[in-house]
């Protein structure tokens, strides 16, 4: 199971081409896809028609979707980023600190287009499918 980030689902939607799409194309129907709940916030906020809205919803909604966050995670999370800014690194979004965090403790490969993910790769082994 992969887990893929907003960052390749926005691009993904908006029918931009780049290797982490290209990726996502080709794993879709074939390897089990999934998303996190502030993922899927992310993604369909954005949409301004009604009708991709409801398409981007409906494939979405067919996925694994993860609660990433509860009591024991949140700690790890406070962790991860107490962590990595001690190492002179401050990710700014929270929710990245989150998403990274959830996929490094359940083993799970992110797919991802967003350098603020790259720390967590360096220092704290989160994979990519593009890296294995």
């Amino acid at each position: 199971m992969i887990l893929v980030d907003s960052s390749v689902w926005i691009s993904y939607f908006n029918g931009v081409e780049t290797s982490e799409t290209d990726l996502l194309d080709k794993l879709l129907g074939t390897v089990p896809i999934a998303i996190g709940d502030l993922i899927l916030v992310e993604v369909l906020q954005g949409f301004r028609q009604d009708k991709d809205y409801e398409i981007a919803q409906q494939l979405l909604l067919s996925l694994q979707i993860f609660n990433l966050l509860d009591r024991e995670m949140a700690l790890k999370v406070a962790q991860n980023y107490r962590s990595l800014r001690k190492k002179g690194i401050t990710i700014c979004k929270t929710a990245d600190v989150i998403i990274a965090t959830f996929c490094i403790e359940k083993s799970l490969p992110l797919l991802h287009a967003d350098k603020d993910f790259k720390p967590f790769e360096a220092h704290l082994g989160l994979k990519t499918p593009l890296n294995d």
